[in-house]
């Protein structure tokens, strides 16, 4: 699962779904409900980012165990959120800036990159998934796929680390009875992933199947509309195929903190 982009390109999708979230987020005001995360308001979604930054500059660092409910509590708790939330973003800018690029740290996928780079690679694409909630925020809808910060690259790249990394984990609940292949195409990058879905956990490779026969369904789309319908924020793609399998995604394919 090697990381197609560089550090550069990851901080600074970081630094630019940061300023998408935190505006965003101050439109909306901190009791506004987050449609993508019905569950959640604005304080707690701002607490959630700002908790996740922090613990993974504390990883990147090894400051030790992030006290993680600690930290949410302090950011629900303080005088100014959304100042809490931006000190947190330029801490983890800077220790991702200021890490050698061997430095020693866990990781949690399998076939990651070094952590280095694993870590700006995961924050990017958390930032950004986590922005378009703060803008379903403010619009009180899943915003347009045009006004997601995110480009094409960088959703190839994270529909990859979501595809490859995740989605095997055991710990994944996309499973079906029946075994079902699932072809995922970016119309716009050229990138392709094809998936088994069975009662074991998910066999993902990026690109087409070499003559396994057609898939049982194809998703496909512009590479940022995969993006976020794959990470269950927008239905703007194409399915052809089991229908079913779409209502199954947005019901298993979830990654959730913790």
């Amino acid at each position: 699962m090697p990381a197609h982009l560089e550090l550069q390109d990851y901080v600074s999708a970081i630094t630019r779904s940061g300023e998408v979230f935190r505006g965003a987020a101050e439109r909306a005001g901190p009791a506004a409900r987050v449609p993508t995360c019905p569950d959640w308001t604005v304080a707690e979604l701002v607490a959630h980012q700002g908790m996740v930054h922090r613990w993974a500059a504390a990883v990147l660092r090894g400051d030790g165990d992030h006290d993680t409910e600690r930290s949410h509590a302090e950011g629900a708790a303080a005088p100014d959120p959304l100042a809490w939330f931006s000190a947190g973003l330029a801490d983890l800018v800077e220790t991702l800036r200021a890490a050698p690029d061997d430095a020693e740290a866990p990781v949690f996928l399998k076939n990651a990159p070094r952590p280095r780079l694993f870590w700006a690679r995961r924050q990017a694409h958390e930032t950004a998934v986590h922005s378009v909630d703060a803008l379903s925020a403010a619009l009180g809808a899943p915003p347009p796929t045009a006004d997601a910060p995110v480009t094409p690259a960088l959703a190839a790249d994270g529909i990859d680390e979501l595809l490859c990394g995740f989605l095997p984990r055991r710990k994944s609940r996309l499973r079906s009875a029946q075994p079902r292949t699932l072809l995922v195409r970016c119309d716009d990058t050229g990138h392709s992933w094809s998936l088994r879905i069975s009662e074991e956990p998910v066999v993902a490779v990026a690109g087409a199947p070499a003559a396994a026969g057609p898939p049982d369904a194809v998703f496909s789309g512009t590479a940022v509309q995969l993006y976020l319908a794959l990470w269950n924020r927008g239905r703007e793609v194409a399915v052809d195929g089991l229908p079913e399998l779409v209502e199954q995604w947005r019901a298993q394919a979830r990654v959730e903190w913790g």
